[in-house]
């Protein structure tokens, strides 16, 4: 799966990373019975869909990211957009050649 690819699909994501329901949503503070709402179709918030994006596609583990982490992000793509978008593209490139 690529770095930032669009959620349209997380029960796939999920089998890709052949986990069970408990397992793969329980780490974004999802239950059980919301992520199998979510792998029938039913609409995920975009809160949901970025957690799921940032754990288990960018592989970050949320227990390790600080408020202080989120409120620099949220900062820099206010303040300096043209800067976010840059360091965001170049993380893209550092990312996919690590693979």
């Amino acid at each position: 799966m690529k770095p930032f690819e669009r959620i349209t699909n997380p029960r796939e994501i999920r089998r890709r990373r052949h986990m069970n329901q408990q397992e793969f949503w329980s780490r974004i503070g999802v239950t059980q019975s919301g992520g199998s709402r979510y792998e029938s179709g039913r609409t995920m918030p975009k809160p949901v869909r970025e957690l799921l994006r940032l754990v288990h596609i960018e592989g970050i583990e949320l227990a390790k990211a600080k408020g202080e982490d989120f409120e620099v992000v949220s900062y820099l793509k206010q303040a300096n957009p043209r800067l976010y978008r840059s360091l965001r593209k170049e993380a893209r490139g550092k990312n996919s050649r690590r693979k």
